[in-house]
């Protein structure tokens, strides 16, 4: 199943036992028919902002008991017995435990004589309950009554105050003001109880929620000319505030009256409750409305008609079991591949709860009919094996983004993609699989550490999805942004105006793009490669931010690595991974105001570091279903065909890293040149290098040229390797191979390197021939001159790793090279 349900509490389990006890001790009298009479009643009422449980259950008489469970204590408390045959449809109780409201209906039993007053349809009592003590009643009338404490956000709120809501059926909710004292020790009485001040909250609305978690009341209100949600923040001190207003693009003026989170009624007319419409408010971030058509299965009557929504944090769950299941990515709601449709009779919908859920907070549900309050996470071990199952691109990506979402064994998760990308690399695909694995499960890594970096870091390598999606039509339009109303903001509300602000103005370019430094690291790799010397504290800078990097990483990683990653200073990378430092955080100080510099330059590293783990891990995952063995890092041997797949696996990481702009472990380009000298012929082994798909590094030339001896094939491919390394490193390494075209080579570079600073002088036309053993003149005369500028003033040059290099040395190269040419 695609959800987890984890139980945190049971009705049956929790209570029943407690009720049986009491019973056996003598408590409420009653056999066997009676714990029978109790058992069928016993029903959850509501649960509190603490998670504390209100019950109800009634004995064989029909008296009514109200039960409450401390979840923290795990204990079960007797709260009040109402000793009339009445139906509970609402009850709470205050964070003291010292006052219970409840609202109450005459019994749907035929024939059962009516115990409230003439022209009342619903009783709503206040009782004092600590001790059992007075009844006051709030309300008899002819509409139903919904109560609900409000529960201040601080523990230390004074003792004496309590504020009751009372949600009229006939729409209006009012607020009383309840003051206690304490009488007689511990005696806990309401104080000018026939006369508790009230005030009306709102009117003429037609729907409403409670979030009992943050203590906002959202309702509809049709005042207006159209529907128009509305919340209300109640606070500690008495005092609440209308936060925002948002005009809805549904009408619900024909709807009936509907409420939600106001307990549990299992007397509530269905069809006159939310007979039109299923609403339900989630706070997340919004700025557009998504309207989702999904194609249902055949029609089963024993199947339940409601839709059932699921707060899953990053995810909403919306489904009917049989039909069809919608995983609606809420935290990057732009693109529709990142969430996932499910229609028709898949296994993944029949095996949903089939018993209505109500979500209470968070992933906190409430399973009204077997009286089991929940957890709900996503499965990760089923939505893994479906990401191995599933046929469509746009499954595959939603439920990518749904695992790595997941909370737990990071590695685990990673470890079982990194299995199926293996598996799946070389498949057709709408997405890079690489890509999308990297940035994503990067983003996840890092986004828990600060709320605002959902806008700064990017979480997707694709910026658009135009692929249809089976069984599903979707219309995505611009609303108008709820109006804010309150413009100090703490906490939720400044979370959710920053984002209503990055909503209005398009602030899309928030996101960070590695491409940024594309030119300064093309800059700096100029210079390097032209020996030209920049800013060197700047430099060394950058630099120093790589080996931080690094240094993170390696405190990361436990135990020594399959592969040689890292054992190289490979600078060309290193000025990429420094460069991504310096960048990402100015990017990050600039946006992330209030959080700390030194917090910022941690979370840097850490994203970074990530980043280039995973290439290690796709790396050594390969490594290892392959069976690569340490020869493979030689290059006197013939490739197998584990190395041949492990050569491409390496390029398809290249090409994803590359279209990104994303740094490579150093290392990375030895490992992928020794194993293309081993996998390729000669033709296409340099068309990859040409082409810039193998970058030549001076770690392989230098194990090249040791490891292969001079035979004829060998000495081709040395030839064809130095004559497009870069003049710097071809200079060192012509010197690691002894052999005439290396010191042709040398001579060459030798000589060019001395024309350019000569300047031409009048010369005797007369040669000395002394100097000279070879009758050739127009080579002694060249030897001549570069023999007059060495020893000259003209130049004053040292021949970088080449003190040995001179006009003899370049004679002698000429004369073995001319030796070979005509071959003698």
């Amino acid at each position: 199943m695609a959800l987890r349900l984890v139980a945190d509490f049971d009705l049956r389990e929790e209570v029943l036992p407690w009720l049986r006890a009491q019973r056996a001790a003598g408590v409420g009298g009653g056999g066997a028919d009676a714990l029978e009479d109790i058992y069928q009643s016993l029903r959850v009422l509501n649960v509190e902002r603490n998670g504390n449980i209100i019950y109800t259950y009634k004995d064989e008489k029909g008296h009514v008991f109200f039960g409450l469970h401390d979840c923290q204590a795990r204990q079960n408390q007797h709260l009040y017995t109402f000793e009339k045959d009445l139906q509970v449809i609402s009850c709470s109780v205050n964070s003291e435990k010292t006052l219970l409201a409840a609202s109450l209906v005459q019994s749907t039993k035929e024939g059962k004589k009516s115990e409230l007053q003439p022209g009342s349809k619903c009783l709503t009592l206040l009782v004092e309950i600590y001790p059992i003590n007075n009844v006051k009643v709030l309300k008899a009338v002819d509409s139903c009554i919904w109560v609900q404490f409000l529960y201040p956000h601080v523990e230390n709120h004074p003792f004496s105050e309590n504020h009751l809501l009372l949600i009229s059926e006939e729409k209006y909710i009012e607020k009383f003001h309840i003051h206690v004292t304490q009488e007689d020790g511990n005696k806990v009485v309401i104080k000018n109880s026939g006369h508790l001040r009230r005030e009306r909250v709102t009117e003429d609305f037609v729907w409403a929620q409670w979030d009992m978690a943050e203590q906002r009341l959202y309702y509809v209100d049709l005042k207006q000319s159209r529907s128009v949600l509305k919340c209300i923040q109640f606070y500690a001190n008495e005092d609440f505030n209308l936060m925002f207003e948002a005009t809805l693009d549904i009408s619900l003026s024909k709807s009936g009256f509907g409420l939600v989170n106001f307990g549990c009624n299992d007397l509530q007319d269905k069809e006159k409750l939310s007979k039109h419409f299923t609403l339900c408010v989630f706070t997340n971030r919004t700025g557009h409305s998504k309207t989702f058509t999904a194609a249902l299965g055949s029609v089963d009557s024993q199947m339940p008609k409601d839709i059932t929504f699921l707060n899953l944090d990053y995810y909403l769950a919306v489904y009917l079991p049989g039909h069809f299941f919608h995983l609606l990515n809420i935290q990057h709601p732009d693109l529709v591949c990142h969430s996932l449709f499910l229609t028709g009779n898949k296994e993944a919908i029949d095996m949903l709860p089939h018993d209505p859920l109500q979500s209470l907070t968070a992933s906190l549900v409430l399973d009204w009919c077997s009286g089991k309050l929940c957890r709900v996470f996503l499965n990760q071990s089923y939505l893994l094996q479906f990401l191995w199952n599933t046929k469509l691109d746009c499954e595959k990506m939603a439920v990518l983004h749904c695992v790595l979402s997941c909370a737990g064994d990071a590695w685990f998760r990673e470890a079982k993609i990194i299995q199926w990308i293996s598996e799946n690399i070389f498949a057709y695909h709408s997405f890079d699989l690489i890509q999308e694995f990297i940035i994503a499960s990067s983003y996840w890594s890092i986004y828990p550490k600060t709320s605002n970096m959902d806008k700064l870091l990017p979480y997707s390598s694709l910026i658009s999805w135009d692929t249809e999606i089976p069984g599903l039509a979707h219309v995505t339009e611009e609303i108008t942004l709820p109006l804010m109303k309150v413009h100090s903001f703490k906490g939720y509300w400044e979370k959710l105006n920053a984002n209503l602000e990055y909503i209005r103005y398009s602030k899309s370019h928030l996101r960070y793009n590695n491409s940024v430094i594309k030119r300064e690291w093309h800059r700096l790799i100029s210079e390097k490669k032209n020996n030209k010397r920049g800013s060197n504290a700047y430099v060394r800078n950058i630099l120093d931010n790589a080996t931080k990097v690094i240094s993170t990483l390696e405190a990361r990683h436990l135990g020594p690595r399959l592969i040689p990653l890292f054992q190289e200073e490979d600078k060309c990378q290193r000025l990429l991974i420094g460069l991504m430092v310096s960048e990402l955080k100015d990017h990050l100080l600039r946006h992330l105001q209030g959080v700390e510099k030194k917090k910022i330059e941690q979370m840097v590293l850490d994203y970074i570091s990530k980043l280039l783990d995973l290439i290690c891990q796709i790396l050594e995952s390969c490594w290892k279903k392959h069976n690569l063995q340490p020869w493979s890092l030689h290059f006197n041997m013939q490739a197998s065909a584990a190395e041949f797949a492990v050569f491409h696996i390496m390029t398809r990481l290249l090409e994803a890293a590359n279209s990104l702009f994303l740094p490579l472990p150093p290392g990375f380009h030895t490992l992928h040149v020794i194993l293309g000298v081993r996998c390729l012929p000669l033709h296409n082994l340099l068309h990859y290098i040409d082409s810039g798909v193998l970058l030549l590094t001076e770690t392989a030339v230098t194990r090249l040229m040791k490891d292969l001896d001079n035979t004829e094939q060998n000495q081709k491919l040395k030839f064809s390797i130095i004559v497009r390394l870069p003049p710097l490193i071809g200079q060192k390494i012509c010197q690691l191979w002894d052999h005439p075209m290396s010191s042709n080579i040398i001579s060459r570079n030798h000589v060019k390197r001395l024309l350019q600073h000569y300047k031409k002088q009048p010369r005797s036309s007369l040669i000395n021939k002394s100097s000279s053993s070879i009758d050739f003149l127009p080579l002694n005369y060249f030897i001549e001159i570069l023999t007059d500028i060495e020893s000259s003033n003209q130049v004053l040059y040292t021949f970088e790793g080449h003190d040995n290099v001179d006009a003899k040395f370049v004679e002698e190269a000429a004369l073995k090279h001319s030796t070979m040419l005509l071959g003698l």
